[in-house]
């Protein structure tokens, strides 16, 4: 076996490590951006519309009270907060006369806007604060038993679950990690190329030199 046969099996079996290492780098990126943090909400919170918002970073946030098809919901129907931030409940008229409510035994945040109205416009204003941190279930008391519950979170320091991704075997790359991936190959192939040209020629263009 010639040592150009030898230069040749070692540049492709680095060469292929060297995509091998590439693709794999990409998949983990996408792999980890597809995955996203949320509370983890007691099931009964999810109420008759399940809706979701994050609302971090915000100063205020605004929840429809009446919601869903027939008007017995919240919505958005699960909200993150941080201390600080003002919740407007706002009525939208639909499905009788509501209020907001803590559950009894339901969490640390303290909701109650008193007796249930059912004026379109009304509204019932609360900002929460370090002594709400955590997961407050709340409900309509006139529809707790059709379904009209929520949930608030406050804070960060709360338990919380893996979401996104889950339940396929599909990995996730975004736009800029594929190309990421994709330079980071061309690039170390490259560098390889050139590496097995001068391997391989190197010598004989030496000598033509001296020559």
């Amino acid at each position: 076996m010639s040592s150009d046969d030898v230069s040749r099996r070692a540049f492709m079996r680095t060469a292929g490590g060297a995509a091998a290492a590439a693709g794999a780098a990409t998949a983990t990126t996408g792999t980890a951006a597809a995955q996203e943090v949320e509370p983890d909400w007691p099931s009964a919170t999810e109420g008759n519309v399940g809706s979701y918002t994050d609302a971090r970073g915000q100063d205020s946030v605004t929840i429809s009270v009446g919601a869903g098809d027939q008007g017995l919901a919240f919505d958005p129907t699960l909200v993150w907060v941080d201390e600080g931030t003002t919740i407007t409940w706002e009525w939208t008229g639909a499905g009788g006369s509501h209020n907001v409510q803590t559950v009894e035994g339901g969490g640390p945040a303290s909701l109650d806007s008193g007796d249930p109205v059912g004026e379109e416009g009304a509204t019932y204003e609360y900002e929460t604060s370090s002594e709400d941190a955590g997961i407050t279930h709340y409900h309509c008391v006139p529809h707790t038993a059709v379904g009209m519950h929520a949930g608030l979170a406050v804070g960060e320091d709360i338990p919380t679950v893996e979401v996104g991704g889950g339940g396929s075997n599909a990995v996730f790359v975004p736009d800029a990690a594929r190309a990421l991936g994709i330079a980071t190959f061309i690039a170390m192939v490259s560098t390889l190329g050139l590496a097995f040209v001068f391997m391989k020629y190197g010598g004989t263009i030496t000598g033509q030199d001296q020559a």
